[in-house]
């Protein structure tokens, strides 16, 4: 008889949040897997649990060894609970490889729901939420952080991003210059903790705001991009768009067709727009 496989969301700040299952599920499993034992230690010891099985690492150093490891256990009838340092496993963080590894061998995968940085921050921004989509950490190079967003340039739903706060600025920067420095966002800070805070504005605004240094665990939740007709979107921002794509890497000829699909206009309305620019500067 297989075992089974348990992933346990834990508190993403206030150790109060921790779900009622999950002090039984540390004392039960054969076996836990966490992204950081020296955490875990911390987070049985606030819940008063001591678990009775085998403590593991399985973090993104490790986590293509271990897996197969882990999947014997599973294999052999063993109960083994993942858990990270916040939030829910696979949502950036470890544990993608193992669900897929578990369903593969068809072993019977289930949850212990938990706290969510994604939804908290998507609840508390004050902008849609019956449509949203998460895009997780953006590129560290700013090439490629500006082609990821030229991507979603024309996404109507909420958009949800982590970012390191060291990063923020710059990446708040780039999303101006992609978006639009007027798209509403809200920036989600130490979620559930002593200095909890959620900054709201535009992009252009809370960029001008995290050039002064920012502190914390960060999400960011973004505006969609707002329906627009073909005769609201005009020649400079037609040309803007171009650009953005140009200096992500594309070539103008492509450019321009990206940008005449995602407005809705013919491609010779994007190149005289594109053409009348150079010839004016």
């Amino acid at each position: 008889m297989t075992g089974i496989l348990v992933l346990a969301g834990t508190p993403i700040g206030d150790i109060a949040d921790a779900p009622p299952r999950l002090a039984d599920e540390l004392a039960g499993a054969d076996v836990v897997a966490a992204e950081d034992t020296r955490r875990l230690r911390r987070l049985t010891q606030a819940l008063g649990v001591t678990p009775k099985g085998r403590v593991v690492s399985y973090f993104e150093g490790n986590e293509a060894a271990r897996t197969p490891e882990l999947v014997e256990e599973l294999a052999g009838g063993a109960r083994v609970l993942l858990v990270t340092d916040a939030g829910m496993p696979s949502v950036s963080d470890p544990g993608y490889r193992l669900v897929a590894a578990a369903v593969e061998q068809d072993i019977r995968v289930t949850a212990v729901p938990g706290p969510s940085a994604v939804l908290t921050a998507l609840a508390l921004s004050g902008l849609p939420v019956d449509r949203f989509c998460f895009e997780g950490f953006l590129p560290r190079k700013a090439g490629e952080r500006l082609g990821r967003l030229r991507e979603v340039a024309g996404e109507r739903r909420t958009l949800v991003y982590f970012e390191a706060p060291h990063r923020l600025d710059d990446t708040l920067a780039a999303m101006a210059e992609v978006f639009g420095a007027e798209r509403r966002a809200a920036v989600c800070r130490e979620l559930t903790k002593t200095y909890e805070e959620v900054r709201r504005g535009g992009l252009g605004e809370l960029a001008a705001w995290a050039a002064e240094g920012v502190r914390g665990e960060i999400t960011v939740v973004v505006e969609g991009a707002p329906e627009k007709g073909p005769e609201e979107v005009g020649p400079e921002e037609l040309v803007r768009r171009v650009r953005v794509r140009e200096e992500a890497g594309e070539r103008r000829k492509e450019a321009i067709a990206a940008v005449a699909v995602e407005v809705g206009v013919p491609k010779r309305v994007v190149f005289d727009a594109v053409v009348a620019a150079k010839n004016a500067g």
